[in-house]
């Protein structure tokens, strides 16, 4: 039988570090952009701070949003976490980030191809002059939240789904699932997502058992991570007769994991 455990942080751990010896987490959704100092060990040293995500979000517009915050942050190190498929600093799909009115509205061809192989991390670098370090965001939420021993699959549910995978602490490079056909000729982002658990919560959270089974069988799983700003909202009695564990973590995985970035 499976078991089913929380993780929620609602401490906040006061500021003992010099401010440019802290790190500036980033999670940049499809929805909001998320900013937070964190210590060494990932623990927030501030409340987390939101700023909605503009759109049409072309690579300079996001950079402009981003180098403002970092330049005021007057932290030296940035953490960041991207919504899309991410690797060696370059963008390689953007992810929702080429809708250009948010998640509702259908893809752009010629924003999408201002995103592909756009060199995000090294055009951060240069424009504020700090160390960036750039990961995809489901990649930065495990980060935050993986145990090291096992298979560990996370799930990040909030505008979309996002995915990545640990075996024994060590991450390996699996495909972003946001924009796959899941049910009915629809994507996992827009099944997962939370504009469908807006919706009919109750089928959000069936559909979301089919999705962590569909791919517990494919990576053999031992253990589930769900994290996100829905996480929160998912019914542990969903998974409470399983063969793997399922850990709920809070909204702050990602925040927490921009730290490993730089400490492992």
């Amino acid at each position: 039988m499976g078991c089913v455990s929380s993780n929620y942080d609602f401490q906040m751990a006061p500021a003992r570090i010099p401010t440019k010896d802290q790190i500036l987490a980033v999670d940049i959704g499809a929805t909001n952009v998320k900013f937070c100092h964190v210590d060494e060990r990932g623990e927030l040293l501030e409340g987390v701070r939101r700023r909605p995500t503009p759109y049409p979000c072309s690579p300079e517009r996001l950079i402009e949003t981003l180098d403002e915050r970092i330049e005021g942050s007057e932290c030296r190190r940035v953490g960041i976490g991207f919504p899309g498929e991410f690797s060696n600093g370059r963008v390689i799909r953007p992810g929702n980030l080429s809708r250009p009115g948010g998640v509702t509205t259908e893809v752009d061809p010629e924003l999408e191809a201002q995103w592909i192989g756009f060199d995000l991390q090294s055009a951060l670098c240069e424009v504020t002059g700090r160390d960036v370090r750039i990961v995809n965001d489901a990649t930065l939420a495990a980060l935050g939240c993986i145990e090291g021993h096992g298979v560990e699959l996370v799930l990040t549910l909030g505008t979309g789904l996002g995915i990545a995978l640990s075996i024994d602490g060590a991450l390996r490079t699996i495909r972003d699932v946001g924009a796959e056909v899941f049910v009915r000729g629809k994507t996992y982002d827009q099944t997962i997502g939370e504009h469908s658990r807006s919706l009919d919560e109750i089928h959000w959270g069936e559909l979301l058992v089919m999705a962590v089974e569909g791919f517990v069988a494919e990576f053999a799983a031992t253990t589930v991570h769900l994290a996100g700003g829905n996480a929160r909202r998912v019914t542990p009695a969903l998974f409470t007769d399983t063969p793997y564990r399922v850990v709920i973590n809070g909204n702050q995985a990602s925040i927490k994991g921009a730290a490993k970035l730089f400490y492992h």
